[in-house]
């Protein structure tokens, strides 16, 4: 099956992903499909925080922050560090981020289509 199709200035090849490499992608986009975890990821924009601070920044409650941790770590989208009883968490790479924002160029393409479709 191919996914990824070549696009002029595009730098990303055609590819054939096996069924494995479709499931592990698959797995990373659930990771992703949670607003509260890319809520956090854009907490960890400007750099490595707390678990304290990520909860000040989210407003989220601290089962929810450890549990998205978790699966933001497990996701490979967050590394973390001990530093005596505080956990600290960073971005893996600016990658997510990159993806991030490619979702929201392609989401603000569509609602101007929809403007000159709908007239509003």
């Amino acid at each position: 099956m191919v996914i990824c199709t070549e696009i002029p200035g595009d730098p990303m090849p055609d590819r054939n992903l096996t069924p494995k490499q479709l499931r592990a992608i698959a797995e990373r986009f659930k990771a992703l499909a949670e607003p509260s975890r890319l809520e956090i990821l854009s907490s960890l924009r400007q750099g490595e925080r707390t678990v304290t601070e990520i909860l000040e920044a989210t407003g989220l409650g601290q089962a929810n922050v450890s549990k998205h941790l978790q699966h933001l770590h497990s996701a490979g989208f967050v590394e973390r560090r001990k530093e005596g009883i505080t956990t600290c968490y960073r971005l893996a790479d600016k990658d997510v981020l990159r993806l991030c924002e490619l979702m929201c160029g392609r989401l603000e393409r569509e609602v101007e289509v929809r403007k000159g479709v709908f007239g509003r």
